[in-house]
């Protein structure tokens, strides 16, 4: 029989100020919790304002600044997250954040061998988040945060799809009716997936392969962005 986990003083005052954040937030039931590493950002001055009623589905760009990566605490909710480093609680709401994923490449040029997001607070503040290789769950708490946002997040981009309003990933703009970047635009009926190749993004529309696009790290949401155009092109519509 394993008997109870004791913890310090510490650890005590540490979840009691993340239950208490969790809670302001209204961020539900708490659901898992892992270990992870972690740093902020510099934000930009200003931010764009998306369309009412959503996140900002816009380019924010790459961090500005880091200062290494620090011990991190991240405690999965129904609606959202906190991570805890250096002290300092950051609350993250699965409505209303945007995240960036960034990739470590192999240094001999294979496929990246790692990943990390880049999460925005209910303060406006980043979040840089990695896993840490001798837990080895990352991939997991990554998925989990990615069905929470795409939960949260799609139904209402399609609501304002449906109301006529336009909405941006960074350099990929939708409609209700096309979707496009750069030069390439495409009615939905003729786009058959979103693809990402050498982390850049394109469009496969009526079999034909239109990219590079966007690159990764400059696109919010990405897995939102994938599940509308699953909804919205001629798979999504039957």
């Amino acid at each position: 029989m394993t008997g109870p986990t004791w913890r310090t003083r510490s650890e005590e005052l540490l979840l009691a100020r993340i239950s208490a954040a969790a809670g302001h937030e209204h961020l539900g039931k708490r659901r898992a919790t892992y270990a992870a590493a972690a740093y902020t950002t510099r934000a930009k001055p200003s931010w764009a304002r998306g369309i009412r009623g959503l996140p900002a589905f816009v380019r924010h760009g790459g961090p500005t600044a880091t200062k290494g990566r620090d011990d991190a605490r991240l405690d999965l909710y129904a609606h959202g997250l906190t991570i805890a480093v250096k002290g300092r609680i950051h609350v993250i709401r699965y409505a209303g954040t945007s995240v960036f994923r960034t990739s470590t490449p192999h240094p001999h040029g294979s496929p990246p061998v790692g990943t990390s997001c880049t999460l925005t607070d209910a303060d406006g503040k980043r979040v840089v988040l990695h896993g840490r290789p001798e837990h080895g769950d990352a991939a997991e708490w990554h998925s989990e945060i990615q069905r929470g946002v795409t939960r949260a997040q799609l139904p209402r981009a399609l609501a304002a799809l449906d109301r006529g309003q336009r909405l941006s990933f960074g350099d990929i703009w939708l409609t209700s009716e096309k979707i496009g970047y750069g030069e390439v635009c495409a009615r939905w009926p003729q786009v058959r997936h979103l693809r990402i190749r050498e982390e850049t993004v394109g469009l496969d529309i009526d079999g034909r392969w239109h990219g590079p696009g966007p690159g990764v790290s400059g696109i919010p949401n990405l897995f939102v962005l994938s599940a509308l155009v699953e909804h919205l092109g001629p798979d999504g519509r039957r």
